[in-house]
């Protein structure tokens, strides 16, 4: 039997396949390349194998996921595809639901006409809003911020219902902030267009693709003025995708549809990850501080205690290694993708 890997060939599903392939895992991606690479994919299969199954589709197909299913003998699902920019979202809050929604039933669709129950969902913190209480915990109240994290909000309602009237067993990971690459510099983070994101943007800055980083906002309620995350590596978060799908098999509490947090358990502020990012590339990255943005909150981080005790995972890679290793990768890696 296998596992489909939903947008297997983006940032976080690469990693992941490539986690459950070492773990002798089949793994079968499905993609539709709309915000990635080829070049993901071959990568991809240089880590694993050369005949790795990857299917170019949309998710929200279902007939095509459902192929995908019947042909590689699938019998889990990992469901990354979706958009997940939030300022992306706040331009095109209707594109974000009809995608991240939209794929989401479809995968849910297939799975069901192919008798396939077991589900992992690429999740995140953002469904908890601006939270007033910190650190989250997985019962801390959902409040979106913005369209992505409505998105994702939604998806968990439709999940949570599908497993409510007996069709799925899910696990919805609520992942915190991303960031590093794979130790080989052969696998990491290329986002399209202008980066979204604090460190694929920094290192696009240290490498010599962008002038300076812009710091958005230094008056926020922090020891230091910055926004506050909890940034986990991208590697710890792959094996927490695979802890999941043990539990899921194992029956380890986890019928039905339970939240898990995956985050370190940490917070560092943008300057503190500025700091550490010129101590790991050895000079400082050119910035300057600027108004807040919209959809920013101002501080989170995770309460990973569920997941230690229900999955036994814990994050185990320190912000200087996860920066070390997107250095890395964006070192061999300019261009990103584009250039090899």
């Amino acid at each position: 039997m296998a596992v489909l890997v939903t947008g297997g060939a983006g940032y976080i599903g690469s990693h992941t396949a490539v986690v459950l392939h070492e773990a002798g895992r089949d793994v079968v991606v499905l993609d539709d390349l709309s915000n990635s690479s080829p070049a993901a994919v071959d990568a991809l299969r240089a880590l694993t194998r050369p005949d790795l199954p990857f299917v170019e589709a949309d998710a929200a197909d279902v007939d095509a996921v459902g192929r995908a299913i019947a042909d590689h003998g699938v019998d889990e699902v990992v469901h990354f595809a979706a958009f997940k920019s939030v300022s992306g979202s706040i331009a095109d809050p209707d594109g974000y639901h009809r995608n991240n929604v939209g794929s989401t039933v479809g995968v849910v669709e297939a799975m069901r006409h192919n008798g396939v129950s077991r589900m992992v969902f690429s999740s995140s913190c953002t469904v908890y809003g601006e939270p007033t209480d910190l650190p989250v915990t997985e019962d801390s109240p959902i409040s979106a911020s913005n369209p992505y994290g409505a998105t994702k909000v939604a998806c968990e309602e439709l999940l949570a219902a599908e497993a409510e009237a007996g069709g799925l067993d899910v696990l919805l990971l609520r992942y915190f902030n991303p960031v590093g690459a794979h130790a080989s510099g052969d696998l990491g983070e290329d986002p399209r267009g202008t980066p979204d994101n604090l460190v694929p943007y920094l290192m696009q800055v240290a490498v010599g693709r962008r002038e300076s980083l812009s710091v958005f906002g230094d008056d926020y309620d922090t020891p230091d003025g910055s926004a506050i995350r909890d940034y986990i590596h991208v590697v710890d978060l792959a094996e927490g995708h695979l802890a999941a799908l043990d539990a899921l098999a194992a029956d380890r509490g986890s019928r039905g549809c339970t939240a898990v947090n995956l985050g370190t358990g940490t917070g560092y502020s943008v300057l503190d990850v500025l700091a550490a990012a010129g101590r790991v590339i050895g000079r400082p990255v050119p910035h300057q501080v600027v108004g807040r943005r919209d959809g920013d909150i101002q501080r989170i981080w995770a309460d990973p205690s569920l997941a230690a005790d229900l999955l036994g995972w814990r994050a185990g890679r320190g912000l200087d290694e996860m920066l070390a290793d997107h250095w890395r990768w964006q070192q061999r890696h300019p261009d990103g993708y584009a250039a090899t």
